[in-house]
């Protein structure tokens, strides 16, 4: 009697299971959006899909070469900016460190205003000597 009770049992168990298992449909829309539902599409083809079974995964996506060359030349492309950027920088910097000379070794320093010459004050010549050197030691150091 046992012995029935459980076959009856794990019989109903079994069917339970696999009453459970519904099926499911794969299809994708006229967007390129893939929808899964317990019901197929009116009028369009789905794929059953077996919920049983894992899904296998996607194959992996070969590594394309030319990822590395296109990246090889964005390397190139931001090393030459850099260089022109340091030569620009460095080019500055020895203008800046001329103008520190002859503001620092000259104490009848002139410029232009308005197409005239005027002589700058000590106070002016000693102001421009401490802008130059600020610049020189935020930009060239």
């Amino acid at each position: 009697m046992r012995c029935m009770m459980f076959a009856a049992m794990l019989t109903l168990a079994a069917g339970s299971a696999t009453g459970q298992a519904a099926q499911i449909y794969k299809w994708v829309d006229a967007q390129g959006v893939t929808h899964f539902d317990a019901q197929p599409p009116a009028g369009q083809s789905a794929q059953e899909i077996e919920s049983q079974k894992p899904v296998a995964p996607p194959p992996a996506a070969p590594v394309q070469p030319d990822s590395n060359q296109d990246q090889q030349a964005a390397d190139a492309k931001v090393k030459k900016q850099v260089a022109a950027q340091d030569a620009k920088r460095k080019e500055y910097c020895e203008r800046q460190h001329n103008n520190l000379a002859q503001l620092q070794n000259n104490p009848r320093v002139r410029e232009e205003v308005n197409g005239e010459f005027r002589r700058f004050t000590e106070e002016e010549r000693q102001a421009r000597i401490a802008e130059v050197k600020k610049s020189i030691d935020d930009t060239c150091n």
